[in-house]
């Protein structure tokens, strides 16, 4: 029933953004025609100035009206110095700059600036995808269901009915509802989606479970010791939701542009309309509208209009281009904080490593390397554990006859034994070998070691592991040359396999055997380590990871085999599984962001000509909203640029 109405909602929030996009568009069009009728009845109508103002004031009024109310609440709030308050004061202004004598009047110019301000809003808006903020998809992880034993029967229950002390039964197959502890039974759970260890767990009767995990072989029955909302899969969905509220957003471009240009533009347009009349020979009185006038066109040219459209383009450029290359960035601020990443902190299994076991060498002792292959996978075929699908995997190139396979029994925690042509062949770890009283010899090699003993005799071991990918070895080197200061890996995974992933990519430091509520710690304690204007990444791609994707600054998901849940909550969505498109990604945002500061210094460089001319008595209105216009032009010319992907 949770799961129905999340969907639901997250259904209700995407129809509502589409909805408003299709609202505005269509009040951009009504303005646009109400504009020209307006335009019209002043070319074909001996109108009053003040007919007119009404004419004009119908299409101001409906293009505007959110940005006078945001101007407005800013001025409430205190937050004086934003874009819509620059806006809203320049068009006002022009609205009102025929009512002054000797005046010309300025009213299409008023609703044109505000017109464009609005489609560089739409722009930006959709750029920003904003539909990241359900976090449904981690529902998958959520058990649906707990079969609880009661009266003497098994009931199937919602987990958040099962109370403390009570017996649960989990069979093959199923998802782990609960924490707690087996007092029945024996079985490997995957647990790689709350640790990202790639090995299965075996686990045994007094072992305890956590809730998330997926059962692989036996029917275990388990003891609750902690309510649902207790529960590991509870905690890593609340995790989630409070890190969301801490997160850094960083603030849009235009935003902090505004900041700085609207106090100087605003105190500019004042000093301009008030200080040369005090000092006029001929009177404070008799030269005050026309400085007044001249104030005026100064905060219209001042608009920001180029701006406004150009830098969200830019990135919707960018963002296109991204995506085009299989890099999904959800909202332009993120570009923002890419070019900035100067920590990277992966996660392991599944990011850096494939994820799936392979047979990485083979010691025989007495036989050969193909003897001893063809024994394991003989032993292991009908394994349902991944050691088992390496050996078959490993054995492909011969067909395995099954038929020569008899009294498989499979060891629990140790291995597996069966008789392979009539020789009884042991197949496990180095205590199935002491069990059975053979002498073995560990191996040099990292990794997971597979033992073999023919008839009581031992005859070599294998070497499994879960390998590297290609693509990642040249990640970590492109990324220490584009700036990466610091390269981190957090693993749930052993020790000795994590030090060992980490010295042959050259990573600077990593932390092994950590569970999501870790791996979170870890990120605080980087997050405050780091200098100002610097910003931190994570690379996951498991259900854990989604906590510390949320956590970091901008976080990237491994979209091809990622979770749902670590795709949701990612910033940054790789749609294959390369690491190496995070140097792309963030070569995409630096190129972005270089263009978006172009566009940024040819609009205020034209302007600062313009309004040199207006305040020596030289510009007109039409020639500033001409330099505005153009300027745009050129602009928006330059942000397609960053449509082209190299």
């Amino acid at each position: 029933m949770a799961e129905n109405h999340n969907h639901h909602e997250h259904g209700h929030i995407h129809h509502h953004s589409h909805e408003n996009l299709g609202k505005k568009i269509t009040l951009l069009a009504i303005t646009v025609v109400l504009l020209i009728i307006a335009v019209m009845l002043e070319r074909n109508n001996d109108m009053t100035v003040l007919q007119l103002f009404f004419v004009y004031l119908i299409p101001y009024l409906l293009v505007g009206y959110g940005t006078l109310k945001e101007a407005l609440e800013g001025i409430i709030r205190g937050d004086l110095f934003n874009e819509h308050f620059l806006m809203s004061l320049a068009t006002v202004g022009a609205l009102c700059i025929g009512f002054l004598p000797d005046a010309e009047t300025e009213f299409t110019e008023a609703v044109f600036v505000m017109l464009f301000f609005q489609v560089g809003e739409l722009f930006e808006g959709y750029a920003e995808g904003k539909s990241r903020d359900s976090i449904s998809h981690l529902m998958d992880i959520r058990p649906d269901t707990a079969n609880v034993e009661r009266g003497g029967e098994t009931v199937a229950v919602s987990p958040d009915e099962v109370m403390i002390g009570e017996v649960i039964v989990i069979r093959p197959g199923e998802k782990v509802p609960l924490d707690g502890k087996i007092i029945e039974g024996s079985s490997s759970l995957n647990t790689v989606a709350l640790t990202g260890e790639s090995m299965p767990r075996f686990l045994e009767t007094g072992d305890e479970v956590m809730s998330g995990c997926i059962n692989l072989t036996g029917v275990i029955r388990v003891v609750v010791n902690c309510s649902f909302k207790e529960s590991t899969v509870s905690k890593i969905i609340s995790l989630i939701e409070k890190a969301d509220t801490r997160k850094s957003r960083s603030e849009s471009f235009i935003k902090r542009f505004a900041r700085v240009y609207t106090p100087i533009v605003v105190v500019g347009a004042l000093l301009l309309a008030f200080l040369p009349p005090l000092f006029s020979s001929a009177g404070f009185i008799e030269t005050f509208s026309i400085w007044l006038h001249r104030a005026l066109i100064f905060l219209v040219v001042s608009c920001p209009c180029a701006l406004v459209i150009s830098v969200p383009l830019t990135f919707f450029g960018g963002l296109g281009c991204a995506s085009r290359e299989g890099i999904l960035i959800k909202g332009s601020n993120y570009m923002d904080v890419l070019s900035k990443v100067r920590t990277m902190v992966f996660d392991k299994t599944g990011t850096l490593t494939r994820g799936e076991f392979v047979v990485e060498a083979v010691h025989p002792k007495d036989f050969n390397e193909k003897e001893l292959l063809y024994l394991a996978a003989h032993v292991e075929y009908f394994s349902v554990h991944p050691i088992g699908k390496a050996f078959r995997m490993a054995f492909s190139d011969e067909k395995i006859d099954d038929s020569i396979i008899t009294e498989v029994e499979e060891l629990s925690g140790h291995g597996v034994k069966a008789k392979v042509d009539g020789y009884t062949v042991y197949a496990g770890n180095h205590k199935l070998m002491e069990y059975i009283g053979v002498d073995w010899h560990d191996c040099h090699c990292i990794g997971t070691i597979v033992h073999v003993a023919v008839d009581g005799k031992y005859v070599g071991h294998i070497v499994i592991n879960d390998y590297i990918k290609e693509d990642s070895y040249i990640t970590i080197s492109l990324l220490k040359r584009h700036g990466i200061k610091n390269t981190v890996m957090l693993t749930g995974d052993r020790k000795e396999v994590a030090s060992d992933v980490a010295g042959k990519l050259g990573i600077d430091t990593y932390s092994a055997g950590l569970l999501p509520g870790d791996k979170v710690r870890h990120i605080e304690k980087l997050l405050a380590e780091q200098q100002s204007g610097e910003s931190l990444a994570f690379v996951g791609d498991g259900i854990n990871d989604a906590p510390v994707l949320k956590f970091a600054d901008v976080g990237i998901a491994m979209g091809g085999l990622g979770s749902d849940a670590a795709i949701e909550a990612a910033d940054v969505v790789l749609m294959d599984d390369k690491p190496s498109k995070i140097v792309k990604a963030i070569n995409i945002s630096n190129r972005t962001i270089r263009i978006a500061r172009e566009n940024v210094c040819l609009a205020i460089g034209i302007k600062v000509a313009v309004l040199s001319l207006a305040t020596v008595g030289i510009g007109t209105m039409w020639m500033a909203v001409f330099a505005d216009v153009g300027v745009t032009v050129l602009a928006v010319f330059n942000a397609m640029r960053a449509l082209r992907c190299r």
